[in-house]
């Protein structure tokens, strides 16, 4: 299969989704089985994640006003950037300012954003294995290698620290954390965290703290955001509304300093930030008029009923897993919508590996799940679990169904 080279290489996720797509059916003889999708983030593809009836109401309204027609400024609105600061502070033991916020297209933009401005000749970039594969492209594009560390499965996928203490040099520019995590459904622990902040400081470099499922944690652990470490290290942490608020086509996202010692604010530092966003363009204005609203008057119990139905289809998911033997989970997730299962290939005939298990699942089943070599983990999936349980139950029991059908001969 020519489609392995392509998903070691950069391939986006949604790039080998849509060829899983295309796979769709081609072994079912009656063509009759619906597609289930447990490969994409989109919480919106599912029924039982509805958004916040308000967030459509302050869109609407905004747009319905006539009076955000016409051009933001390149950093975002005003009124946007203060809520979006407030809001993040509210889990910080400083306070954020609009100087302190850039808004983007989606955390997506964010990204290659972080990447571009700390790119220089020779640079690298420490990246989590799992991770999610947009950090690796836009690395590529501008020249910045990347160096990986391994998350520790057996340890609630941590990170590794000792591996990051050997692949930092004078040329890293950042270390990128994931938490809650994609793909793995990890949450980090306040004092994890403060050890990371701790060896980041220690070696000299910043850390991007992707927290685009900010607040999504159902399990044991609480979420905390990195920034509460920005008086030990810098961090850049980019998020957006996208998980949260279940709006991921709105493209509302945020590029946020946090760094009360004043490393970003040096005039250079303030200046290339302020040139490399007078390139862009950001959200539809209307849309970052609403931001304010969005973030102010979505009550409390839509979080708690989307965080309770996270944690309900998350436990489907294990439970159903239960009767697989060729796949297993080292932890259940505590948030996010994903979550890394392990294959046993040794239990299994005629497929070869991760990317063969789910182009002959898509083919025979109708099921979408995405190949963990995707995202940095040959011989693992990744499975979304934000989906309606119903068809969270469907999919595992054709995997099931599959899994038994291939099933190496005792």
């Amino acid at each position: 299969m020519n489609h392995e080279c392509k998903a070691t290489s950069t391939i986006t996720i949604k790039g080998i989704l849509s060829l899983l797509m295309e796979s769709v059916g081609e072994n079912n003889d009656d063509n009759s089985k619906r597609v289930i999708s447990l490969g994409m983030g989109d919480p919106t593809l599912s029924t039982c994640f509805p958004n916040a009836k308000v967030a459509e109401e302050a869109v609407a309204d905004a747009l319905c006003s006539g009076n955000f027609h016409g051009y933001a400024p390149t950093a975002g609105l005003l009124q946007a950037r203060n809520a979006i600061a407030k809001y993040l502070s509210d889990d910080l033991p400083y306070e954020l300012s609009s100087d302190d916020v850039f808004i983007t297209c989606g955390c997506t933009q964010a990204i290659d954003v972080s990447v571009a401005l700390l790119s220089r000749p020779g640079a690298n970039i420490l990246l989590p294995r799992p991770g999610f594969p947009i950090y690796e492209l836009c690395a590529a594009f501008r020249q910045v290698e990347v160096r990986h560390y391994d998350l520790l499965p057996e340890k609630g996928w941590e990170v590794d620290l000792d591996a990051i203490e050997t692949l930092v040099d004078q040329n890293t520019v950042a270390l990128v954390i994931i938490n809650p995590g994609n793909p793995c459904g990890n949450v980090y622990t306040y004092h994890h965290l403060e050890k990371i902040a701790e060896t980041a400081k220690r070696l000299g470099t910043i850390v991007i703290a992707d927290e685009v499922y900010g607040h999504l944690a159902f399990g044991d652990n609480p979420f905390v955001p990195m920034g509460v470490f920005g008086s030990t290290v810098p961090v850049i942490t980019l998020g957006s509304l996208s998980k949260r608020w279940i709006v991921p086509g709105w493209r509302l996202g945020w590029f946020v300093t946090n760094d009360p010692s004043g490393t970003f604010r040096k005039p250079k530092v303030v200046e290339r930030i302020k040139k490399y966003f007078d390139l862009l363009g950001g959200p539809a204005t209307f849309i970052q008029a609403a931001v304010p609203r969005i973030i102010t008057q979505t009550e409390e119990v839509f979080f708690r009923k989307t965080i309770d139905k996270l944690r309900h289809t998350a436990d489907i998911c294990c439970q159903e897993m239960e009767d697989i033997p060729c796949i297993s989970f080292p932890c259940k997730p505590q948030g996010s919508m994903a979550m890394m299962v392990e294959l046993n290939l040794s239990l299994l005939e005629d497929i070869s590996d991760d990317i063969d298990f789910c182009f002959k699942l898509a083919k025979e089943e109708s099921v979408i799940i995405l190949p963990g070599t995707a995202v940095g983990l040959k011989d693992w999936i990744r499975i979304t679990f934000a989906a309606d349980p119903s068809a969270l139950r469907d999919g595992m029991q054709r995997i099931k169904s599959f899994s038994q059908r291939h099933a190496r001969k005792q």
